[in-house]
């Protein structure tokens, strides 16, 4: 997606930011710097972003429900942005795959599972529009769309979602010894699916929410 914003601004410059350092490797191996001459991947925590009014814009996409405190990311954002530059974040918001939560969170405290989640914090920042307007405000930046968007994620068979669980509920699968992650995923799975069935097609339905936020910094 990074790229692509790339080729849309052929006399821009792009700059794509992540935490995980193997990720931006991937990014790097993957669009060379010979056939994007205006795209740059580096390393760098999204809460400790130190770039002064070098940006027109700021994008985000699925990232953020990574992180549970969003001030310091919203200041370090406003202080990237020139003055009057646009930010646009999307992510997990309030409400976001509760009926997969529901399932895992009983899974947690049931005999077979609970000793690997004794002290367990939950690991993502699922917010509303209300306190996330506030945040803006605190950050110094006017606050335009701010809102909660319902998905539907749907997914071929039981398959399609333990492979999504897999990918992406690492904060709960890593805490399992790697011999018995399967069985716990194959778990979650199929709890959920007694309890949601599949289709008439056979594909599986997730309830999602993801919150858009729009703003920008004064002029």
């Amino acid at each position: 997606m990074t790229a692509e914003i790339a080729r849309q601004v052929p006399r821009g410059l792009v700059l794509g930011v992540d935490g995980s350092a193997e990720m931006i490797r991937f990014s790097i191996e993957n669009h060379p710097a010979e056939a994007f001459g205006n795209l740059w991947f580096v390393v760098k925590d999204a809460r400790a972003l130190d770039y002064n009014e070098e940006f027109d814009v700021v994008f985000s996409n699925a990232v953020l429900h990574w992180v549970v405190d969003h001030g310091p990311v919203l200041r370090g954002i406003a202080r990237a942005l020139r003055r009057g530059g646009r930010m646009l974040l999307q992510m997990g918001g309030l409400g976001n795959a509760a009926d997969v939560l529901a399932v895992v969170n009983e899974m947690m405290v049931g005999e077979r599972w609970r000793a690997y989640f004794e002290e367990f914090e939950f690991p993502y920042g699922f917010y509303a529009p209300a306190e996330y307007r506030g945040w803006l405000a605190e950050a110094g930046l006017e606050a335009g769309r701010v809102e909660l968007i319902p998905k539907d994620m749907v997914h071929e068979g039981a398959e399609g979602p333990a492979g999504w669980f897999r990918t992406t509920w690492l904060p709960y699968t890593q805490r399992l010894p790697e011999s018995i992650r399967g069985a716990f995923v194959d778990e979650a799975v199929a709890k959920y699916v007694e309890r949601h069935p599949v289709d008439d097609q056979g594909k599986v339905h997730l309830g999602m929410v993801r919150l858009e936020v729009e703003a920008r910094k004064p002029s």
